[in-house]
């Protein structure tokens, strides 16, 4: 992670100035080995690795101002949600300190963030009250929840998140100039000096609320199974989003995003795979924005075991392990280059 050798790593612990973790010795002779918490690790790879690090590392900043991404498919069955999740931790791995909110009301997120939606989690600690009232204490900000993963914080999801959809619409009736679109970008503004990355996860649609994460992303990144239902599914939203913005983007006219990606999944490499024909459609249908990353297919991760996991949850001591290394660099190899586009931006200029 930090691009050092054992040794390396050795001598930084033996310096003894208290600056970096020391992890946990195990072991004897050469099989003696260290381990180190995620935490400790993340402090390593912001103390001492090649990665730029945003003055967030030292906590909120008012003169800095993370980016908004957003992943979006119209059709269920994606890996949406999982990409979402494996996106989120694999920029916390660079250092990143990451919001990810939930806008989903099947709130799959939630639960691979540790939150067991129907139980923990309520409407109020969710987006909605923002969205009925922009003018609730605290904002946005007071629903923040920390996870399990160092470095990854949520707004959590809830079933009841259909109501910004009844709501959104009769407001923009009721009110004259009320800009429907504009409130979750309004909303999240204030934790952007927070947070170095906030990641949205829409549901599979092209819902008020969904639209509202449009038009608040810097970014927009699209999983897509490559094979033919996933493909015309992934033109169609290009269509709708179109028809839809139509009648309010002339009130946007700036908006832009600094990229679009489209990243295949659940690439099937079999001989009678559809995945070869379908990515030269890909290729000629979004031409620079298809990126050359692809996430294999692997069954490893649908099995009961792992239904609540990510590659990066996964210790190298698992069985399974080897198998899923093949799933994981890809999603690491894209981590990086989605993080490497806005330290561009970022890095002061020399």
């Amino acid at each position: 992670m930090c691009g050092l050798t054992r040794n390396q790593v050795q001598y930084q612990i033996t310096k003894g100035d208290g600056v970096l973790p020391e992890g946990h010795s195990t072991g004897t002779g050469r099989s003696r080995s260290r381990q180190f918490t995620l935490a400790e690790a993340r402090t390593w790879v912001q103390q001492i690795s090649d990665i730029y690090q945003t003055p967030l590392v030292a906590g909120p900043s008012e003169d800095f101002e993370g980016k908004i991404i957003i992943t979006s498919q119209l059709k269920g069955g994606s890996a949406k949600t999982t990409t979402t999740m494996c996106l989120a931790q694999g920029l916390t791995l660079r250092g990143r300190k990451v919001l990810v909110v939930d806008l989903d009301p099947q709130a799959s997120l939630s639960e691979l963030c540790g939150l067991y939606a129907e139980k923990e989690v309520f409407p109020e600690a969710t987006v909605l009250p923002y969205v009925y009232d922009q003018d609730i204490e605290g904002g946005l900000l007071a629903k923040v929840q920390s996870t399990y993963w160092d470095g990854l914080d949520i707004i959590p999801a809830h079933t009841e998140l259909v109501g910004a959809e009844y709501h959104l619409p009769a407001m923009q009736m009721k009110l004259p100039g009320f800009k429907f679109w504009q409130v979750l970008r309004d909303g999240l503004a204030p934790l952007r000096k927070y947070y170095d990355y906030i990641v949205l996860d829409t549901s599979p649609s092209l819902s008020y609320l969904n639209l509202n994460a449009l038009m608040a992303a810097d970014a927009m990144i699209m999983p897509m199974v490559p094979e033919n239902l996933d493909f015309f599914s992934s033109l169609s939203f290009w269509r709708l989003f179109s028809d839809v913005a139509k009648s309010f983007i002339r009130f946007e006219a700036d908006k832009k995003y600094d990229f679009v990606s489209v990243l295949l999944t659940r690439v099937n490499y079999g001989p009678t795979s559809s995945a070869p024909v379908v990515r030269t459609w890909a290729q000629g249908a979004y031409r620079q924005w298809l990126d050359p990353f692809e996430v294999p297919a692997s069954s490893v991760m649908s099995s009961g075991a792992l239904a609540f996991t990510t590659v990066f949850d996964i210790s190298s001591t698992h069985s399974q392990a080897k198998s899923l290394q093949r799933v994981r660099q890809p999603l690491v190899d894209y981590c990086r280059w989605v993080d490497e586009q806005f330290i561009k931006q970022w890095r002061p200029a020399q």
